[in-house]
């Protein structure tokens, strides 16, 4: 077998090995991933955000301040997390959204808001504990 057979028969299986590779590299943001807002008029305090679905995005909830909330979704694009969690009010739905950055299955410091309309929002720093421990 020739030098340039073997380099052709090498760089194609390391091709292949790469291709296989990545799929498997794509980490899980599936868990429940303890929240902690700071640095907020109205929000301050610690909770669960529950994650589930695919690495890119899936459906989301919230244990906070002693509430349920189940109805929620996330997605992960350009390395960033946004999860956005319905918060029933009367006679309007607001939002909680959680915005951080995500990379290989960790999440960073990021930013809460609480959208309740009009005027009236709050937001503050956010941070995540290690996942599924809450």
């Amino acid at each position: 077998m020739h030098l340039t057979q073997r380099f052709i028969i090498v760089a194609v299986a390391a091709m292949a090995m790469v291709l296989c590779a990545g799929p498997a590299m794509a980490r899980s943001y599936n868990g429940a991933w303890p929240v902690t807002v700071t640095g907020s008029q109205r929000s301050n305090g610690t909770g669960c955000l529950t994650l589930n679905g695919t690495p890119t995005g899936g459906a989301a909830s919230l244990v906070y301040g002693g509430f349920k909330y189940p109805y929620g979704s996330f997605l992960v694009l350009n390395g960033i997390l946004m999860a956005t969690i319905s918060e029933p009010l009367y006679g309007q739905n607001g939002a909680l959204m959680f915005t951080a950055p995500a990379n290989r299955g960790h999440i960073g410091q990021g930013i809460f808001e609480n959208i309740e309309g009009g005027s009236n929002f709050d937001f503050g720093e956010l941070s995540f504990g290690m996942k599924n421990r809450c």
